[in-house]
């Protein structure tokens, strides 16, 4: 069990993303991110599974075929592309994500990337992670779209370029209102 280094990376994690997020002018998310990763379902399953170079739920996947911290966690946390996952008639439909929660979502993942990667972080880990590693089902197409554009941004480009792109794309998308526009998205599809 390792209580006190799970706390303290959740608390980095937290950190960093709140700066990121301050960057994109997210004050409220950014100070609210991940609130219930302290919650007892999360934490002690994260503090239990805990390895310090991935996130416990992997682990916790591997052992018993899913997380039930994750499952907890993205029920709760709006930028998550998961939570955006419905059903109509029957079938699924994935929603295209808020403006500001997709920034948020784009923070938590250069957070997460710095925590597990330390030094050997670079600009382009996000992305490679995103094209990699990360399961796209349930993700919305435009979704898809608009984070492997700033992803990709932000390895071609760096922080500070992406981060004023994204603040730019949160104000021209504030007002806008989101339809459900795919049953089930196929990233592959061209």
């Amino acid at each position: 069990m390792h209580i006190i280094k799970h706390f303290l990376t959740v608390s980095r994690h937290r950190r960093l993303v709140r700066k990121h997020c301050f960057k994109c002018g997210l004050i409220c998310q950014g100070l609210c991110h991940d609130l219930s990763k302290y919650s007892f379902s999360e934490f002690w399953s994260g503090a239990k599974y805990f390895q310090g170079y991935r996130s416990p739920q992997v682990k916790e996947r591997e052992i018993f075929g899913y997380s039930a911290a994750w499952l907890h966690h993205k029920g709760r946390n709006k930028h998550h592309f998961e939570y955006w996952t419905d059903y109509s008639d029957g079938r699924r439909v994935n929603v295209k994500m808020p403006a500001k929660y997709f920034a948020e979502m784009i923070c938590d993942r250069i957070a997460a990337s710095k925590i597990y990667l330390k030094d050997k972080y670079t600009d382009s880990a996000p992305y490679e992670y995103f094209i990699n590693r990360t399961n796209k089902d349930g993700m919305n197409a435009e979704t898809y779209a608009d984070l492997n554009y700033f992803l990709l941004m932000l390895k071609e480009h760096g922080e500070k370029f992406m981060f004023g792109e994204l603040r730019k794309f949160i104000k021209e998308n504030k007002k806008r209102k989101y339809k459900i526009v795919s049953a089930v998205c196929d990233p592959n599809k061209k």
